[in-house]
């Protein structure tokens, strides 16, 4: 299950709640004070303080419903493409959209993630023909031109082909697309956004210094924090594909221990036999029909008297299985994590049925440890 981002629900667009985290308003002000200088060497001495700040939080205001734009554009297309929109989040950075069922199809990541920049630049458009209808300068026109760039800057900027930009998730559908495997796709461009990542901050070091000027430390300081995130989301990708390959490994008949049966009336006194028959594997119980009943504790087994295994139930040593916990030996990767998921209602053991028979169980502990192996 996908954990929603803390925020306040304000809407809901694509049938996902549309969520403010309380990052989003502290980007508000720090980037309203970064613009507030700007805003004054562009309109001073005409404007106040006061007047300053209102136009530094308008522009602010301005990129980040051009970003809440940016987002909805993802989330209609992730819909479009049937995959389940599960929120649209602004937040710091501007926003991010989680949908569910991306890993199916090249075609729909890099359909989802053009659009948001093509949103951008058709926004830098339209506000570029608004800003040359306008018949004199002012405070409107001003803003107008800031959105037409800050909105081209965003669109060019998103379709640089390195994750987690936009352009990287389309390099990662070329990549999957041409060679078949999605962990390829995402390691190439996660690599790539790690080289635009190291390259924003080259970038803001030696243009000044070509240009025969001082680094600015403003720009320097935004240039490595943007490269910190760009690095920060390409090494989660690239670990995520590590992982995925991982999973893609994972079978529930190469992991499951076999499992030697006994009928639920028998006593604890044919466990043993039974467990001599098969040594390593587990004793388990079925119903009547067949059906799984639970594994027996070894501990249990052994803290009944010696004198009483005849006489005791092996329902008294049994750790029931969860109702509909079964898994079949077929299931593999992601199917199988989500089957255990949503199945095992938090059971350290599940049975492996294979046609209608306990074959043997599944320990989740040990799926979780070939996980990180």
């Amino acid at each position: 299950m996908t954990s929603r981002s803390r925020g306040w629900v304000v809407g809901r667009i694509a049938g996902a709640p549309v969520l403010v985290t309380p990052s989003w308003f502290l980007g508000a002000v720090v980037l309203t004070l970064v613009f507030a200088p700007s805003v004054r060497t562009w309109f001073a001495p005409q404007l106040g303080t006061t007047a300053v700040l209102v136009v530094a939080a308008a522009f602010v205001l301005l990129l980040f419903g051009s970003v809440f734009l940016h987002e909805v554009a993802h989330a209609l297309v992730a819909r479009t493409r049937g995959h389940r929109v599960t929120e649209i989040a602004l937040t710091l950075w501007g926003g991010h959209t989680a949908y569910t069922g991306s890993g199916g199809r090249p075609l729909d990541g890099a359909l989802v993630a053009v659009v948001g920049p093509l949103t951008n630049l058709v926004l830098a458009a339209a506000f570029w023909v608004v800003y040359l209808l306008q018949p004199v300068s002012s405070v409107v026109t001003a803003l107008l031109l800031a959105g037409a760039f800050s909105n081209a800057f965003v669109g060019l900027f998103n379709l640089v082909p390195g994750l987690p930009l936009d352009g990287g998730q389309i390099l990662e559908s070329a990549v999957w697309g041409a060679t078949g495997s999605r962990t390829r796709g995402t390691l190439a461009a996660g690599w790539v956004g790690r080289v635009v990542a190291v390259g924003v901050l080259v970038v803001a070091l030696l243009w000044p210094l070509l240009e025969g000027r001082r680094p600015s430390w403003v720009t320097v300081a935004w240039a490595a924090l943007i490269g910190a995130f760009l690095w920060s989301g390409a090494g989660d990708a690239i670990k995520g594909a590590r992982t995925r390959a991982r999973v893609a490994t994972l079978s529930a008949r190469g992991l499951a221990v076999p499992a030697v049966v006994l009928p639920v009336a028998a006593t604890v006194a044919g466990v043993s036999e039974a467990a001599a028959r098969q040594p390593g594997a587990v004793v388990a119980v079925v119903g009547p029909a067949g059906e799984p009943v639970g594994w027996v504790d070894p501990t249990a087994v052994a803290n009944v008297p010696a004198g009483q295994a005849a006489a005791t139930p092996v329902e008294a040593v049994v750790v029931p299985f969860p109702p509909g916990s079964a898994v079949s030996p077929e299931l593999e990767g992601d199917d199988l994590l989500d089957r255990l998921a949503r199945g095992s209602s938090g059971a350290r053991v599940v049975p492996v049925v294979d046609a209608g028979r306990l074959t043997g169980v599944l320990d989740v502990a040990r799926v979780a440890a070939a996980l990180r192996r």
